[in-house]
C-alpha cells in the first residue's frame, strides 16, 4: 500500500528528533508554552509520496513569560552618573482571571502633558483675574 499524500516533520531549533510526524494537509495548535523565552526555528520538512524532500525554515520568537517593562534606560543609550530606574514584570496570568495587582506598567507624565496643565492653568488665572478686575473685555 502506498502512501498518496505528503508528510512533514517538524523540527525546533537543532533538535534531531522531530517534534511531530504529520500526515498533509493538517491544522493543529501549536504549543509554545514548553519553549524558553526567545529566538527559536521551526523546520518543517516535508517528504512527498514519490520520495523528494523540501525544507522550509520560519524564525519566531517566543515571549511567554512575564513582561518586563524598564523606564529610563533605552537600548543603546549612553548614560553616566547615577541613573533612576523604573522596573516592572507582569505576566498574562491564566487567561481566565484578569490580575489588577502589577497588571499596568505606571510611567511618569510626559513633558508635553506638564506643558499643556501650565498652559491651561495660566489661561484660568488671567480668566479670573480679568473677569474679577472689572475690566471691561
Amino acid at each position: 500500500m502506498t502512501k498518496d499524500r505528503s508528510s512533514v516533520f517538524l523540527f525546533i531549533d537543532d533538535e534531531v528528533k522531530p517534534l511531530a510526524e504529520l500526515e498533509t494537509p493538517i491544522v493543529f495548535d501549536f504549543d509554545t508554552s514548553k519553549l524558553t523565552d526567545g529566538d527559536h526555528i521551526l523546520k518543517i520538512v516535508s517528504k512527498s509520496p514519490t520520495g523528494r524532500e523540501g525544507i522550509r525554515k520560519i524564525n519566531f520568537t517566543v515571549k511567554n513569560g512575564p513582561s518586563i517593562s524598564v523606564e529610563g534606560l533605552n537600548e543603546d543609550d549612553i548614560v553616566d552618573g547615577v541613573l533612576p530606574l523604573m522596573i516592572n514584570a507582569y505576566d498574562k496570568g491564566n487567561q481566565k482571571s484578569f490580575v489588577i495587582e502589577g497588571s499596568e506598567t505606571p510611567q511618569t507624565v510626559p513633558v508635553w502633558m506638564w506643558i499643556i496643565m501650565i498652559l491651561i492653568a495660566g489661561w484660568g488665572a488671567y480668566y479670573l483675574i480679568t473677569y474679577f478686575s472689572g475690566l471691561p473685555y
